[in-house]
């Protein structure tokens, strides 16, 4: 049987990897405590619950749904973003409910890229926006994130005839993997760059409502012109704790918009509209849940820290995003230190070349572990004198 080259090309999916390992750790026996993947320990708010629950007794939602998500469920989007950033949108050529941001990501790749196109790509960064650009049959041209540019892209190291050619342009802040973040005055470059070079922008922004010490993160749309060039992509897994619902959203150039409903309609049909409902129940309903939760990921945050601190690693207090992101000491690479770590401790983080080139050196800590396990970890963390790399 043969398949096709794509197949053979694509690197296998991070956590897919990493969840292999930690089965076969269990398997063995192991009390693994796991700060890898960034899935919320805390439950979905029990008003959505309620209304899922209704929802999905109504016959009508038994039914296929449409592609385009249902007009009540665009409107509550739209009317949040007004609310949230003071971004207006139209609900019906602006905003598009998506199965997770992830399927939109995924699919977006296909709205820009033929065979041979050029995507800029961050590194480190989500690897679907890597995987969705090859998908397409495109190139990546990596922009490093580096610490001494605060984790942000140097346009002006992007060749003229690279940015010139490109077909997309991928963002995401807050960060994920580094927990940086970006203002106004980045946004503006990113606008005033894709004008210069005709390139969309697409920005990934599903950790907005995950913040700490006051700050308030900001939406890549609050900048004028933002909506001329680009889309923004969210969703309500992070900020509700509903990743195992499924339900984002893309919004912004109506164009832009457009080609990606074209995409997921010959592609997918639609959210399940009980979970639609719930979506709606989510955006329109009591906020308070979010504060709450942030305060919880503000003091698991606090104590990573101080544990990674006092073991010898180097640390950036994170304002935004569910991930603590470690420099490890020298000599060290990321892939040997985490298969270290979970050998010695069985304590399982992400290595940071899992990101990219310019992730090495580095791993990613999660927040989303309950803490009593997190407790659990930190205390073999700080019991652990890390080795000599050689």
């Amino acid at each position: 049987m043969k398949f096709s080259r794509r197949i053979a090309e694509i690197p296998p999916y991070l956590f897919v990897e990493i969840s292999r390992k930690i089965a076969q750790k269990r398997a063995e026996g192991a009390d693994v405590v796991t700060f890898a993947i960034g899935d919320p320990d805390i439950p979905t708010p029990a008003n959505i619950l309620n209304r899922l629950q209704e929802a999905s007794q109504d016959p009508p939602n038994h039914r296929y749904p449409e592609s385009e998500g249902l007009p009540e469920l665009r409107q509550s989007i739209a009317d949040w973003y007004q609310k949230r950033f003071n971004v207006e949108l139209d609900p019906s050529k602006e905003v598009l409910p998506l199965i997770g941001a992830k399927e939109g990501i995924g699919h977006a790749a296909f709205c820009f890229i033929d065979p041979g196109d050029v995507a800029l790509v961050p590194d480190p960064g989500y690897p679907v926006y890597s995987i969705g650009t090859l998908f397409a049959g495109g190139e990546c041209h990596w922009m490093p994130l580096l610490e001494e540019n605060d984790w942000l892209p140097d346009f002006n190291a992007i060749p003229d005839a690279v940015a010139d050619k490109a077909k997309a342009l991928w963002l995401n802040y807050p960060n994920n993997p580094t927990g940086a973040i970006a203002g106004g005055e980045f946004f503006e470059e990113v606008v005033a760059f894709a004008r210069k070079h005709d390139v969309p922008v697409l920005h990934d922004a599903p950790y907005t409502e995950v913040s700490y010490d006051g700050y308030k993160p900001m939406s890549f749309l609050e900048i004028p012109g933002a909506k001329e060039v680009g889309v923004e992509f969210h969703s309500l897994s992070k900020s509700y704790n509903m990743t195992g619902w499924r339900i984002g959203m893309a919004v912004g150039n109506p164009d832009m918009i457009n080609a990606l409903m074209v995409i997921k309609s010959n592609l997918d049909s639609g959210i399940p509209q009980a979970i639609q409902y719930a979506a709606i129940e989510a955006l329109e309903g009591p906020q308070d849940a979010i504060e709450e939760h942030n305060d919880i990921y503000q003091s698991r945050r606090d104590k990573v820290i101080k544990t990674l601190t006092k073991i010898g690693l180097k640390v950036s207090v994170p304002k935004a995003s569910l991930y603590v992101w470690a420099k490890l000491p020298d000599g060290w690479k990321s892939g040997p230190f985490s298969s270290l770590l979970i050998e010695e401790k069985d304590i399982v983080v992400t290595p940071g070349a899992g990101y990219g080139k310019y992730g090495e050196g580095y791993i990613r800590l999660s927040l989303t572990i309950d803490d009593k396990q997190l407790d659990k970890g930190l205390a073999r963390l700080e019991s652990w004198k890390i080795p000599d790399p050689s």
